[in-house]
């Protein structure tokens, strides 16, 4: 609760009321500084206040427990009408006392933590799938095995109580259902780009995903864009099409499947907030990805078998002259970074704000493609770095922008 300070003017005294004196609830608290100097009024027998020293500030507070705020005081002075007197009223911030200093700064050190390991996890996740890929070309079959590590990591969590088992309805499912396939598809779009291209430039190109995310609310949901969000699209595009075209490791078949992973993803979020609507079925973030999680298994296996085969075993593998141990230790570490990442970043977004979060997701990419240019040693001009970087800014600016309000047309 905030308290409220007032002041009075240092050039007004304080009148000689005696008797103004009655009971309020409002404690008032004499500054240190206040010096009462007292003087006997013959008439009235009584001390009495000299009109010529000046009060210094006064602070009132609205609590009406003496115990818990900690103040003593005498009967409060009951506010007077007095034209001469000027009062400023300030707020007094939160972290004045009653709020534990302690318990703000190990949540800022939670907080922090869990920042460090969605970028950790996002780090490894990419460098061991890039990895895998590049000697198993066979990204339906890793996706596959990425959803099948994370249902078996969410029945655990569900069986030992980790998390709470929820209750789900046939409708849950029914509106779960294209976020599952969306779902698919933008991380099967993904492994395909980072199959072709370089991850440094898989993720430049995914930096685009907030055009897709304006372009898909205005369509589906009416929710037209203010000029400044317009505005800052427009270096992410530019920044985009440079690096795009100073690529090394450039081919379209690597650019159209990170292209499709954006809008894929962000046609999951429009579906979101267009299909889970009712108060009442809604759940919560953790919740809802490892339902999808699991949905997403059982929709792409059928598939994964039907387009690519069982080749995952260690004969197929032994045939393709791998080393069997580190594909599959590489793909174990990729998927479980993978989910990790993932529940990680849920849990960020409930203890900060969605543009908090959106600022974090810029900054992770940046952490991501500079950890694999370094880690791959991938060739960089200084016109893709600049172009990388104009559309990271811009992406930047976008989260900013997303901040500001339209003012409501007047009539």
């Amino acid at each position: 609760m905030q308290g409220t300070a007032i002041s009075f003017s240092p050039s007004i005294s304080l009148p000689n009321k005696p008797n103004s004196i009655s009971t309020h609830h409002h404690r008032f608290l004499l500054s240190p500084r206040t010096e009462l100097p007292l003087h006997f009024n013959p008439l009235l027998k009584t001390p009495a206040v000299s009109s010529r020293k000046l009060i210094t500030p006064i602070k009132c507070s609205s609590s009406v427990n003496p115990i818990s705020s900690g103040w003593i005081s005498g009967p409060p002075p009951e506010p007077e009408s007095d034209d001469n007197v000027k009062v400023r009223a300030t707020s007094v911030p939160e972290s004045a006392p009653g709020k534990p200093e302690g318990k703000a700064l190990v949540d800022t050190l939670v907080l922090g933590l869990l920042f460090g390991l969605w970028y950790l996890f996002n780090i490894y996740f990419n460098i061991y799938n890039k990895q895998v890929l590049k000697v198993y070309p066979y990204p339906v079959t890793v996706t596959v095995v990425q959803f099948a590590v994370g249902t078996v990591f969410v029945i655990f969590m569900w069986l030992f109580n980790l998390y709470k088992r929820p209750k789900i309805t046939a409708g849950q499912l029914a509106a779960i259902l294209p976020l599952a396939v969306v779902h698919v598809l933008g991380n099967l779009f993904t492994n395909m780009s980072l199959g072709k291209v370089a991850v440094s430039f898989t993720h430049t190109i995914k930096a685009m995903e907030p055009f897709f995310s304006v372009a898909l609310s205005a369509m589906f949901l009416g929710e037209m864009p203010t000029i400044w969000v317009v505005s800052s699209l427009v270096p992410i595009m530019g920044g985009v099409a440079l690096a795009s075209m100073t690529e090394a490791s450039f081919n379209w078949a690597g650019f159209w499947s990170a292209m499709a992973s954006n809008l894929t993803n962000q046609s999951r979020n429009v579906l979101s907030k267009k299909f889970m609507l009712k108060k009442e079925e809604s759940l919560d973030n953790i919740t809802l990805f490892s339902i999808i999680t699991i949905m997403s298994f059982f929709l792409l296996a059928p598939f994964a078998i039907f387009a690519e085969g069982i080749k995952f075993t260690p004969a197929f593998l032994q045939s393709a002259e791998l080393n069997v141990r580190q594909v599959y230790t590489r793909s174990l570490i990729a998927a479980l970074c993978f989910h990790a990442y993932q529940q990680v970043s849920y849990m960020i977004l409930q203890r900060v704000s969605p543009v908090t979060h959106s600022v974090g997701n810029c900054v992770k990419r940046v952490v991501v493609i500079v950890s694999s240019v370094l880690f791959f040693r991938t060739p960089v001009s200084p016109i893709n770095s600049l172009g990388t970087g104009i559309a990271l800014a811009g992406v930047f600016l976008y989260s900013r922008a997303k901040r500001i309000k339209p003012k409501p047309k007047t009539a």
